[in-house]
């Protein structure tokens, strides 16, 4: 059986659904077969992330509706070999999803994908409550900002209410320089407010947007700082002991993140 993951968040804006694609191609292009699931009903924005908006031709009502098979509703990414998507409906809500037509979704999945990574609405129920069905264990994405940690910090709440105790939480959009001038939140107590492990941490980084813009995923731009970030995010998913990545020119913001880490 694969792992299924839930990226989730508990507000919109954190960067949840750029994070889910760049890990699910970082897993790929590290030889995992890895699926992607959408399941922001009525608001789906992976397919966008992804590059994909254009392949779509079922979604995952269809399969939960049994009007069409996994197979047929799997769309395969032409860049990355063992990466696949499933979207989410446009016009569609959770309102008429029943509990056991998702799981045997979600166990299908994981019958046949080393990663499933469900990238969960924003909101802690209805869609997101789906989302976290059969999963073995969870990302929160967070940014410095007492609203996002706050959310955030409901949303561990509610998932380990769900049974899910392998938790982790990404930092993102950092900003050292605004850490240091006390505009952002610092390291330590984004991670004493939330109180969950850190998986990773990613800076802000305008090659996101440039990579977006040419239909690209940050991890394959080499000139992108948030790309390598999620790259050793995706390591240590697998498992891997990788260092922090030293983002940032000084040495003393890089020293107390090191350490976050070792907590």
């Amino acid at each position: 059986m694969g792992k299924t993951v839930i990226i989730a968040s508990g507000k919109g804006g954190t960067g949840k659904t750029t994070t889910t694609a760049n890990l699910g191609a970082a897993l790929a292009m590290s030889g995992h077969l890895t699926v992607v699931v959408d399941m922001d009903m009525g608001l789906r924005n992976l397919d966008v992330a992804l590059g994909l908006e254009s392949n779509i031709v079922y979604d995952i009502s269809d399969v939960i509706e049994r009007s069409c098979t996994v197979d047929e509703v799997l769309i395969k990414h032409t860049d990355y070999e063992n990466l696949y998507f499933i979207p989410a409906p446009q016009t569609k809500d959770t309102s008429d999803l029943k509990e056991e037509d998702i799981k045997s979704v979600w166990e299908c999945l994981a019958e046949r994908f080393e990663y499933c990574l469900i990238d969960a609405p924003a909101g802690l129920d209805g869609g997101f409550l789906y989302a976290s069905m059969c999963a073995d264990s969870a990302v929160i994405v967070t940014t410095p900002e007492l609203t996002a940690l706050r959310d955030a910090d409901r949303a561990v709440s509610v998932l380990e209410d769900e049974g899910i105790t392998d938790i982790k939480v990404v930092i993102n959009r950092i900003r050292a320089d605004y850490i240091d001038k006390g505009i952002m939140m610092n390291m330590d107590d984004c991670v004493d407010m939330i109180g969950v492990p850190v998986l990773g941490i990613v800076p802000e980084d305008e090659e996101l947007i440039i990579s977006a813009l040419k239909g690209k995923i940050a991890v394959s731009n080499e000139n992108s700082k948030a790309g390598r970030a999620f790259l050793n995010i995706a390591s240590r998913m697998c498992g891997k002991e990788v260092p922090i990545m030293d983002f940032d020119e000084k040495e003393g913001f890089f020293e107390r993140v090191k350490k976050l880490f070792k907590k």
